[in-house]
């Protein structure tokens, strides 16, 4: 049974008022938010990540969730004793590995995050890249098997569903050059790629950690193109965030108006960012796209 809390019903009418200014400036805006890490292995979660969802959807925006599963997948390899090589710390994925990947990708858990949206009222689509080869690929390193480099975004699947009232979820596996070709596709990676595609408003890649932090530890709110890539020369920013600021970058590149990494643990953590003056976790855009403001 969960816990009751009490509001101040004059303070809820003053957030619902203050965003406002945020509601009308991301009507028909194209959102894509990559969904992972320790909320999808929690119900409750779930359902608070859902329910998110389906108001941005209720209120004009149209959101596009693409999902990663890497701890679902390691758990169904166990069971099935498929042992796993790694290569400079990447995963292969051989034939064996990519069959499982797909399986549950894009079946347990594209069709649970389907279900959470549907039980919240919204209106959910579940699809993989495979679907209308909205995402063919190379391989991204010939010695880590069926790792996936999108190549070529074929994206009009995804505003057909957001058009006709959908929610799409979006599995990160995808199609190759030759017949019968699976890949699997980091998630960033899938949700950067889509994004740059549909030219999306925003990109929000929510994650386990609070933002990219500075030397200090603190996590800085605004970011540059220009300054991410010197932190990560300096080594500020390093390990698991590299990859998520290179995804960020690609994507500003490719037209996306900002990419926030956000911390995915906090309640409410997309609406946090889209609609109130401060935000959450760290935004990077260009100079050129807007004034260093946080009001979006």
């Amino acid at each position: 049974m969960k816990k009751q809390i009490m509001r101040d019903p004059v303070e809820t009418a003053r957030t619902l008022s203050e965003a406002l200014p945020y509601l009308q400036r991301y009507t028909g805006a194209v959102v894509v938010i990559k969904f992972g890490g320790n909320a999808m292995g929690d119900d409750e979660a779930m359902a608070d990540f859902a329910r998110d969802v389906v108001l941005m959807k209720q209120v004009g925006v149209n959101p596009v969730v693409v999902h990663g599963g890497g701890p679902m997948i390691n758990k169904l390899l166990g069971q099935l004793g498929i042992q796993s090589e790694f290569v400079r710390g990447k995963r292969v994925t051989d034939k064996a590995t990519v069959e499982v990947v797909e399986m549950v990708l894009s079946g347990l858990v594209n069709k649970r995050i389907v279900q959470a949206i549907n039980d919240e009222g919204g209106r959910a689509v579940g699809i993989s890249g495979k679907d209308d080869d909205l995402m063919v690929c190379v391989a991204d390193d010939p010695e880590l098997g069926f790792v996936g480099k999108p190549v070529e975004m074929n994206v009009e699947i995804i505003r057909d569903l957001y058009s006709a009232g959908m929610i799409p979820v979006v599995a990160p596996v995808a199609t190759g050059m030759e017949d019968n070709e699976t890949f699997n596709v980091n998630g960033d990676t899938a949700a950067g790629a889509i994004a740059g595609a549909l030219k999306a408003d925003r990109l929000l890649l929510l994650t386990d950690v609070a933002g990219v932090k500075d030397e200090s530890g603190t996590v800085v709110t605004e970011l540059t193109p220009e300054e991410v890539r010197s932190m990560t020369e300096a080594g500020t920013i390093s390990g698991g965030m590299i990859p998520k600021t290179e995804t960020a970058l690609a994507a500003i590149e490719q037209g996306v108006r900002a990419v926030t990494i956000i911390d995915g643990r906090v309640p409410n953590a997309c609406l946090l960012e889209l609609y109130t003056e401060h935000g959450a976790g760290s935004i990077i855009r260009s100079n050129a796209s807007q004034q260093r403001l946080r009001s979006k």
